[in-house]
């Protein structure tokens, strides 16, 4: 008859389980330390949202708030990069999960802060998604044709946003 161990000490080895009739021992060095905490799975999900529009803001981080996000804001594009670029220098939290931006934005456009992520951070790009209410003029019509960054058209429901962010994050 096999022992039923669940958890205690064994020949002054910490154990767990039996497997084959023996105890297996537990490796004590994936204990998280200090030093070495997973951040990933102690932190939510972290989106930037990126839009001149207030109202916008507002509803997107409701939004991501209520899905249990970490929600940052940027007004315009430019702040948004300043954001992106500090986000991934430092290493005390997980990057952003997600950026959704708004494509025409006074100042840095969203194809502007595309262009600047591609060339100054480019690992965020594949979670780069964009909304716009303009998909008729060249520009953004170009833009649409040759990213491959996702694109919601406002005004959008929040179970399109959600599917894209599924679609996006691989999910």
């Amino acid at each position: 008859m096999t022992p039923s161990i669940l958890s205690g000490q064994m020949n002054g080895r910490d154990v767990s389980s039996v497997h084959d009739g023996r105890p297996r021992v537990m490796d004590r060095t994936n204990e998280p330390t200090p030093d070495r905490v997973n951040v990933s799975s102690a932190t939510p999900p972290r989106v930037l949202v990126v839009d001149d529009e207030s109202t916008i803001r507002i509803a997107l981080r409701r939004f991501f708030t209520r899905m249990g996000w970490e929600v940052e804001e940027a007004g315009d594009g430019g702040r948004a990069l300043e954001m992106i670029l500090q986000d991934r220098s430092q290493r005390s939290t997980p990057p952003y999960s997600l950026v959704v931006s708004d494509l025409r934005m006074p100042g840095l456009s969203g194809i502007e802060l595309h262009e600047r992520i591609e060339k100054d951070a480019p690992e965020v790009l594949p979670r780069l998604v964009f909304s716009t209410g303009d998909l008729v003029s060249d520009e953004a019509a170009d833009f649409a044709r040759e990213t491959s960054c996702e694109i919601i058209k406002k005004p959008f429901e929040f179970t399109k946003l959600r599917a894209t962010i599924d679609r996006v994050l691989g999910r």
